[in-house]
């Protein structure tokens, strides 16, 4: 009934369970330090993509005001197409050097930047300072000269305003039926 110990048994010690405890729960913590930093860094990338998207996918400026041309009474023609620019509520300053204005129609497409002749900043408003940052509550108009692409009446045209970092705002005109020194286009 009663067993015997002798010398020769070897035997689970008390002292052994405890390093095989220990080992398995430094492995176990090991393991779910980096399975921790893993879920971290994979939720804050994430939160980066999603405030980068949302960065690029709403547009930074925008048109305040009416979309008024010069007109060529003589031949006809548009001449300079104006618009205000501000920016979007809460977005960030935007860099009109960096900007680029595209013009389309049936036959012809160009883009200019600000350093190009076709495209200045004729008058800022709102307190704007000296530089060329559109920047809160400033308010930029730019001049677009047009005269090369012989819009004459009726005709449609586009214009794009490309933003060095948001979405393309998007300007659709017609001109209208009689030509006139200055019109606003709708």
């Amino acid at each position: 009934m009663f067993k015997r110990f002798f010398n020769d048994d070897k035997a689970f010690t008390g002292l052994e369970a405890a390093i095989v405890l220990v080992a398995f729960v430094v492995v176990a913590a090991v393991f779910s330090y980096v399975m921790l930093g893993a879920g971290f860094y994979t939720t804050q990338k994430s939160q980066e993509v999603v405030h980068t998207g949302v960065a690029q996918a709403s547009s930074s400026v925008e048109i305040s005001g009416d979309v008024i041309a010069t007109g060529d009474t003589t031949n006809n023609e548009i001449s300079n197409v104006t618009v205000f620019l501000q920016l979007t509520a809460g977005g960030s300053p935007v860099d009109i050097n960096k900007t680029i204005v595209t013009y389309t129609d049936m036959s012809n497409h160009a883009s200019f930047k600000l350093t190009d002749s076709q495209m200045n900043i004729t008058a800022k408003h709102g307190g704007a300072d000296n530089d060329t940052l559109l920047e809160k509550f400033e308010k930029f108009e730019v001049l677009v000269d047009i005269s090369a692409y012989d819009i004459g009446p009726n005709e449609e045209f586009q214009i794009e305003i490309k933003p060095p970092e948001g979405a393309t705002y998007t300007l659709e005109r017609q001109a209208p039926a009689q030509i006139d020194a200055i019109m606003t286009l709708y």
